[in-house]
């Protein structure tokens, strides 16, 4: 049985992370290494579902 996780990002940081997993996609490409894994991560964060949270504050 796997883990979940849920991660609370914020519109900057869910752009930052797509980006950054684009960059590592094409730098495999480049080196002629498979993508499965990082093309299944992309695929993940761009079909979450944006959530709002409120967060108090102590």
């Amino acid at each position: 049985m796997r883990d979940k996780y849920h991660l609370c990002l914020t519109n900057e940081e869910h752009r930052a992370v797509i980006s950054s997993l684009i960059e590592q996609r094409n730098r495999l490409i480049f080196q002629g290494k498979y993508t499965d894994v990082v093309d299944e991560l992309l695929v993940k964060f761009t079909r979450s579902k944006m959530k709002k949270i409120k967060v108090k504050e102590v």
